[in-house]
């Protein structure tokens, strides 16, 4: 296995890296100051990305374009910048050149729990140069899922704070059937002296989990939400109660994860037709992520959503230990299952860069190339041929491109991806 250390190391003499210097001869004639400050930034970049497609929502871009770092910013972006002088060049032909993508739904707490993966080899070795752990922590533990996640992993990691104490420590299932492990002062206080790596509160409300409880689990986390001033994200999906009864709860800002589940109480009726509760909630500004999982995506209700033109806000992957190794893997390969129902790369791109910025207050610029921005970048390859997905009901379908991480740049360091074609 890819171990923490060693995957750090995977920095510097890559075969995709190459360095160049820049001098300007002794006898060369005398150049104008703006000539000189054009020489001095020329000389100064730490990274190079040269001759890929940079698709870049936040500011409209999809254009063969170079991009240029230095000090861990954006420096610049633009076509046929020289590389004379630059410290590393990265060639990104035939490649896809994206702000860092964020998955906004993994489950991260490594060793705690059976749900949580290592984020530097299952994130960032994978694309992702920012990962939101959703709620595996509860107030009992967030504090330490910042200490021993958050602060060590070269992923930028960030955290909700799940309505139950234990989180997923104990696993999910009966997890809120003692209300009095259920504590909305515990949890925004926790919230609230974590910020800002806690970026939401998280609630679950399958029937497995909440038992009856679960609108009154919604409102402990609602009013945790409302006290912590932050957004709730609510997992759905065979509920004890039916899904409209949560939904004409949610408030703008708010998250509904799992929203193309093909369990009991999702988002369709009887004839396939989405819920008219789902058409109000986005109306009034409630959020939309996929949260694949395994058990949480059915391809099936997810195109017939598309069709109705109920795309999703985010794709976040619901990454963790009973998913990692099929049939989520990755979120490149999440976004892929959207490629193959109709999605463009444009499209899928955009709902992990520029829309989960939009979902979560991070504190810094992240999701775009905008000059003097964070420098968290992901390079993509599209391959063609035929690749077989699958979703939580065990159907497979077959599509013929397939999205693969080739490297991330996560505050302008380099990190080649190693992971296997999945």
């Amino acid at each position: 296995m890819l171990t923490r250390r060693r995957f750090s190391q995977l920095l510097i003499g890559s075969p995709l890296l190459a360095s160049s210097g820049f001098a300007r001869p002794a006898n060369a004639a005398p150049v104008s100051p703006a000539q000189d400050m054009g020489a001095a930034l020329s000389q100064s970049r730490d990274l190079l990305i040269k001759g890929g497609t940079v698709v870049d929502p936040s500011q409209n871009l999809h254009a063969l374009l170079d991009v240029a770092v230095k000090d861990g910013k954006i420096l610049q972006v633009a076509p046929d910048i020289p590389a004379d002088g630059s410290r590393s060049v990265i060639s990104a032909k035939g490649k896809i050149v994206t702000p860092g993508l964020i998955d906004v739904h993994v489950h991260i707490f490594e060793g705690v729990g059976p749900t949580g993966v290592n984020a530097d080899q299952y994130c960032l070795g994978r694309g992702v140069t920012t990962a939101v752990d959703a709620g595996s922590a509860g107030y009992f533990s967030i504090a330490g899922f910042r200490q021993y996640v958050i602060k060590p992993s070269a992923t930028r990691v960030y955290a909700m704070v799940d309505i139950g104490a234990r989180g997923t420590l104990m696993g999910l299932v009966g997890n809120y059937s003692n209300l009095d492990w259920v504590n909305p002062q515990l949890t925004a206080r926790a919230a609230e002296a974590n910020k800002p790596d806690v970026v939401a509160i998280k609630a679950r409300l399958s029937k497995e989990i909440t038992g009856a409880n679960d609108l009154e689990v919604l409102k402990r986390a609602l009013e945790a939400a409302k006290i912590s001033n932050l957004p709730l994200m609510v997992h759905v999906g065979d509920s004890y109660s039916p899904l409209q009864d949560i939904l004409r709860q949610l408030r703008k800002g708010d998250v509904l994860t799992h929203c193309f589940t093909g369990r009991p109480h999702g988002p369709l009726d009887a004839n396939g037709k989405i819920l008219p509760e789902m058409l109000e909630c986005r109306e009034r500004g409630v959020l939309f992520d996929v949260g694949d999982g395994g058990p949480h995506l059915s391809l099936d209700v997810a195109e017939k959503c598309l069709q109705q033109n109920f795309l999703p806000d985010t794709i976040g992957t619901d990454l963790g230990g009973l998913s990692y190794n099929g049939p989520v893997y990755d979120l490149v390969t999440e976004l892929s299952k959207f490629l193959l129902l109709g999605m463009t790369v444009d499209q899928v791109i955009e709902r992990v860069t520029l829309r989960p910025t939009r979902m979560f207050n991070f504190g810094v610029e992240l999701g775009t190339l905008r000059v003097g921005a964070v420098a968290d970048i992901t390079i993509l390859e599209v391959r063609e041929g035929s690749f077989t997905f699958s979703d939580s009901t065990g159907k497979k379908r077959t599509g013929r491109q397939k999205l693969q991480s080739v490297a991330a740049i996560r505050a302008g360091k380099t990190y080649i991806n190693r992971s296997d074609d999945v």
